[in-house]
């Protein structure tokens, strides 16, 4: 392996003051040598050729804009040339649709037992299995995980892996043995039904309980109208179904007249279910108490990346944010974000929304008909989309609003309630601490505090003074920190501050095993064959989960790019002159041990796709082609970028 020069040494000692993270010089390398040394030894270990187009140049230019074109009829026709071409759909973009994946796909009466097609002659799809193999693109490897599994691949012939359970005329096999043993195994939950789906798109789910608290807000609303400016106590409590001095008065009125009907007409023996709410002490609950909080990180905190962070030692971990509204439309791709697997044993959904009645009715939908055990809400999401509207950190303004949805959801809840804030709106203007406080009284069960604006995304430190000062007015509740936690000395200071747990977020996506070395206070020096094994049972997972035909395959891949794009920031332990990395120091270009992590440390697009065609073979007909093309140096843009087209695209 080369060495760099000195000149090119001393350049980057200088610059890692600048903020790049310290390496040791003989592994420190220019940007040129060391994408020479990647794309050379890829090509020499493929035999192939590359292409011009296939990296593309790193600077800090912009993409040039693009320019502004009259409509067809405009220019034959001589239309008005100042009139302007609508906007906002670039129709023009290269992308594959999921419905392309397989142009001829084999008909659906084929993979169910040879049934009759109910199409006949028209239909469009593939029933001679040999011309339907003879264009399937080939198999990328010799084992299927799910037959090896479950004895059974559900994805048959169309399956990826489709020769290790085929026979030569083209018979799926079976492993009876696998299949008694996984019988009525049910490894996830909180799937969608039809029935509720059909009953909610027909708006025919009765919400009984969030009626109940809706009503309350309108008496409220009326009271105070009729009481002007006046003190407005007397109508707070009785606005709060589970308020104290209410239930206190049902009690003494039950209390005092023993013999007086009860409220409700009862079948068999009167229980206390039957007259009052449970209180909040009495409601299910969970010890939060020095727990690792694996944070719900939109797009790259789906199923299976909680599963490979769960065998690390997370011990809480939460759905990626669902849009109340959606879930409440029974939005398909919406309730995919509430499912859970049998090894998530502390599992919670995170939801957002702006309004009591779509809230409290969206947590009584939750709380019937899924498996969790605590609901979050999002009070922290900064993107203009949510905030505009007054959702995510818009709440921190509207405290009327935050306190009814509050209220509200804890009422038709049976599990606790979380919340999730930042320090504020402005940078320099904290209101958390006048927030925290206040959702004491709200029965509030747990609070976790990113210490950042939403003006501050991510552009600072995050300020754990400020977590320690709201730490304590949180107590008992308790307050979970979050903010640039990459390393077990990042975790044991932020223990020093009196929180009662850590949330991890962006040091999960650099390093998932940060779980590991928290618990075993030690740097784990991993090797780069170990990082691809994570990123194998990253890839078992996905098929597991999306499919392993090639529309799951390509799905797999999408989402482990948009994870390739955090982990390429991880500078190993070997390799530091000062340990351990912090989150806001990026990675100089180095040379890696072997090839293998010199390619992981690649922050090019292009890069990330060769790892993952280790893993799932080729990709396919260039649908990747978009993220190749607008890859940016910045890895904010990067990450961004493919977050919007595989969200578009795949969602």
């Amino acid at each position: 392996m080369e060495k760099p020069a000195e000149e090119s040494v001393e350049k980057r000692t200088d610059e890692a003051v600048k903020g790049e993270a310290a390496l040791k010089p003989q592994f420190l390398t220019t940007k040129e040598k060391f994408h020479a040394f990647v794309d050379s030894e890829w090509q020499g270990s493929k035999g192939e050729k590359a292409s011009e187009n296939d990296r593309v140049e790193e600077t800090n230019e912009t993409p040039e804009t693009k320019k502004l074109k009259l409509d067809a009829d405009e220019q034959n026709k001589g239309g008005n040339p100042d009139r302007k071409r609508l906007r906002g759909q670039n129709k023009s973009r290269p992308h594959t649709k999921p419905t392309a994946y397989d142009e001829k796909r084999l008909c659906l009466s084929v993979l169910q037992a040879n049934r009759e097609c109910p199409f006949g002659d028209k239909c469009r799809f593939h029933h001679n299995v040999a011309e339907y193999f003879a264009t399937k693109p080939a198999d990328i490897g010799e084992s299927c995980y799910l037959y090896d599994i479950f004895g059974k691949c559900a994805y048959g012939l169309t399956c990826r892996f489709a020769k290790a359970h085929t026979t030569p005329d083209f018979k799926t096999m079976e492993n009876a043995e696998l299949i008694k043993t996984n019988e009525g195994r049910n490894a996830v939950k909180n799937s969608l039904s039809k029935d509720l789906q059909n009953s909610l798109r027909k708006r025919s789910v009765a919400f009984k309980k969030s009626e109940e608290y809706l009503k309350t807000l309108s008496n409220y609303k009326d009271k105070r109208d009729q009481q002007g400016n006046g003190d407005h106590r007397a109508a707070e409590v009785s606005a709060d179904p589970a308020g104290g001095e209410q239930r206190a008065s049902t009690e003494a009125e039950t209390q005092a007249s023993p013999d007086k009907q009860p409220p409700v007409k009862t079948i068999g023996p009167l229980t206390d279910v039957d007259l009052i709410k449970l209180r909040p002490f009495e409601k299910k609950q969970v010890d939060f108490k020095d727990k690792l909080y694996l944070a719900p990180l939109t797009t790259c905190g789906n199923l299976p990346f909680r599963r490979v962070c769960k065998r690390f030692g997370a011990d809480i971990t939460c759905g990626e944010m669902a849009m109340c509204t959606n879930l409440l439309q029974g939005q398909q791709s919406e309730w995919a974000l509430l499912k859970r697997h049998e090894s998530e044993d502390v599992f919670g959904v995170q939801v957002e929304g702006c309004f009591p009645d779509t809230m409290t009715r969206c947590a009584e939908l939750i709380n019937n008909n899924t498996d969790v055990d605590f609901v979050d809400i999002n009070s922290g999401c900064p993107i203009d989309l949510v905030y505009k509207k007054g959702g995510g950190c818009g709440l921190m303004t509207r405290t009327r609003k935050f306190e009814q949805i509050i209220k509200g959801m804890n009422y038709v809840l049976d599990v606790p309630l979380t919340v999730k804030i930042r320090t504020g709106v402005q940078e320099k203007c904290n209101i958390a601490h006048k927030l925290i406080p206040e959702m004491k009284k709200w029965d509030v069960s747990m609070i976790t505090l990113h210490g950042r604006s939403r003006e501050q995304r991510y552009t600072k430190l995050a300020d754990w003074d400020y977590i320690t000062t709201c730490s304590k007015l949180a107590s008992p509740v308790p307050l979970f920190g979050n903010g640039d936690i990459l390393s077990y000395e990042d975790a044991m200071k932020a223990r020093e501050t009196g929180v009662s747990g850590m949330m991890i977020a962006r040091g999960a996506l650099i390093k998932p095993w940060i779980f590991t070395e928290i618990k075993e206070s030690r740097h784990w020096d991993i090797s780069s064959s170990e990082r691809l094994d994570i990123l194998r049972d990253f890839r078992n997972f996905g098929l597991e989960h999306w499919g392993s035909d090639t529309r799951g395959v390509e799905k797999t891949r999408t989402f482990m790019l948009e994870w390739l794009s955090f982990m390429c920031r991880y500078i190993p332990v070997g390799l530091l002159e000062r340990v351990p990395q912090k989150i806001n120091e990026r990675p100089p270009y180095y040379m890696g041990r072997n090839y293998l992590e010199s390619l992981m440390a690649s922050q090019h697009v292009g890069d990330w796709v060769r790892i993952s065609e280790m893993l799932l073979g080729p990709e396919y007909m260039g649908c990747l082609c978009v993220l190749k093309i607008y890859a940016i140096k910045s890895f904010a843009t990067q990450s961004y970028l493919s977050l919007f087209y595989s969200a578009w695209y795949l969602k």
